[in-house]
């Protein structure tokens, strides 16, 4: 792991090390108390979805995670938070969002996973944590990023829990 000002990188060798970095996470902002907004990019197949299993099974989902890519958004409001997956690869014009009703998924106090969250440029809210995926040999590499006060909190936290 490798601390910066406004975020950390985190090696990951396989995808069950991508999923335990979700779960990592999820047991932060648990104890954070609140909901938060995540970024999630990187090219087709870099594990944003792995990701996204992790975060919620780390909240207490059990069953299957799948990728909302024909549903757009995919909820598990039975968690504490609950918790809305989003997948805007097939999004046509972020106004589609707006018709969705989206600005009241960020204000139920949720934590939002946002998949390909350029497709949503000038609808969707500013993200706590953007988490960039790339390669990385034959692992990736996961790039954690703090976008606001709270996700600044959560990467020192992040990088406290790592280092302790």
């Amino acid at each position: 792991m490798q601390s910066t000002e406004s975020g950390t990188r985190v090696f990951l060798a396989d995808e069950a090390e991508t999923e335990a970095l979700g779960q990592r996470l999820a047991g932060l902002i648990r104890a954070a108390g609140r909901g938060v907004t995540i970024f999630l990019e990187g090219n087709l197949g870099m594990g944003k979805t792995t990701l996204s299993r992790g975060l919620i099974r780390g909240l207490g989902h059990v069953g299957a995670v799948k990728s909302p890519t024909y549903t757009l958004v995919e909820p598990y409001e039975h968690l504490c938070p609950a918790a809305y997956h989003f997948d805007l690869y097939r999004l046509g014009d972020p106004e589609e969002l707006e018709y969705m009703g989206i600005r009241d998924y960020f204000e139920s106090g949720a934590l939002c996973l946002i998949e390909w969250p350029e497709r949503g440029q000038g609808v969707l809210p500013a993200a706590d944590l953007t988490v960039t995926l790339v390669r990385e040999g034959s692992g990736r590499s996961a790039h954690i990023v703090a976008g606001t006060d709270v996700g600044a909190r959560l990467v020192v936290a992040f990088s406290s829990a790592e280092t302790g």
